[in-house]
């Protein structure tokens, strides 16, 4: 009988100073980060600290009342802010590892530099991003444990962004999919070109064959369970994308269209920063 389980901790949106507005918009907002600590009996995995100091403080509270002893911090890819509270939440937890893949560390370290800090992170989110910096270490290999059960490190390529990685936790069926997945959310496609969102449905295909019970998104609507349709549904929002902007001349109209067939996902702003890549 499997003695692992998981929670998920989902930071909420909040504003950005992103200057760049959608028709109807009077801000632009960051989508909603999920965090997952993945346990057993007494020791426990966090999946991705969050970015700001203020998520990254409630972060550690929710983990310190799981009771669990959190020995390890895994990082799914590079982006900002599923990682920049690294180093608060081991200020509260000194004892945990924080690991992740060569290549996520690589793609870390240009995150975090100081004229990129400051030119996009600083002025997205003034005054709430960690001044100190503490990288996840190189892991060796594609698996490590929790008290004796497997956790496979999935390697993906690129998703949203380069370099991306998922877990597997096979004795309960879990995948954590870092940004592969969005569940009800905006997909940021800024990154993505054509070439881009093909290795990402690739990618949905490689976490689709492991035939997960329960998927974890990067980016969640709170209100949503954790289903393995996520995955399909993803796949299906990038073949959206592509249709809607082979028809579309503007960045206003390829927006507009992505809002008529989903009307009701989480965040349009990350639609109008989508368009606006495949546009100009």
């Amino acid at each position: 009988m499997p003695t692992l389980s998981y929670d998920v901790h989902v930071a909420p949106s909040i504003p950005t100073a992103i200057p760049d507005l959608p028709p109807g918009l009077d801000r632009r907002w960051w989508s909603p980060i999920t965090s997952t600590l993945i346990s057993g009996e007494s020791d426990a995995v966090l999946v991705d600290p969050l970015m700001t100091v203020e998520q990254a403080r409630h972060l550690a509270d929710w983990v310190a009342a799981s009771g669990k002893n959190l020995t390890t911090i895994y990082v799914t890819h590079g982006h900002g802010d599923h990682w920049f509270g690294l180093s608060t939440l081991l200020e509260r937890f000194p004892r945990a590892r924080a690991i992740a893949t060569p290549a996520v560390v690589a793609h870390a370290r240009q995150q975090c530099a100081p004229e990129f800090v400051e030119s996009f992170w600083r002025s997205r989110f003034p005054g709430q991003i960690p001044d100190r910096f503490v990288l996840p270490e190189p892991v060796a290999g594609t698996t490590f444990e929790l008290e004796g059960e497997e956790i496979q490190i999935i390697e993906l390529g690129h998703t949203d962004t380069d370099d991306t990685t998922a877990l597997y936790v096979p004795s309960i069926g879990l995948v954590v999919a870092g940004d592969a997945a969005y569940n009800d959310v905006h997909l940021y496609l800024a990154e993505s070109p054509a070439e881009g969102r093909k290795a990402w449905i690739a990618a949905l295909d490689a976490l689709a064959a492991l035939e997960p019970v329960s998927v974890v998104a990067g980016h969640k609507n709170p209100a949503r369970g954790d289903g393995p349709e996520i995955i399909e549904q993803t796949k299906r929002y990038i073949r959206d994308f592509e249709e809607l902007a082979a028809i579309a001349s503007t960045t206003p109209e390829l927006y507009q269209l992505l809002l008529e067939k989903y009307p009701d996902r989480v965040n349009p702003g990350a639609a109008w920063g989508s368009a606006r890549s495949a546009k100009g």
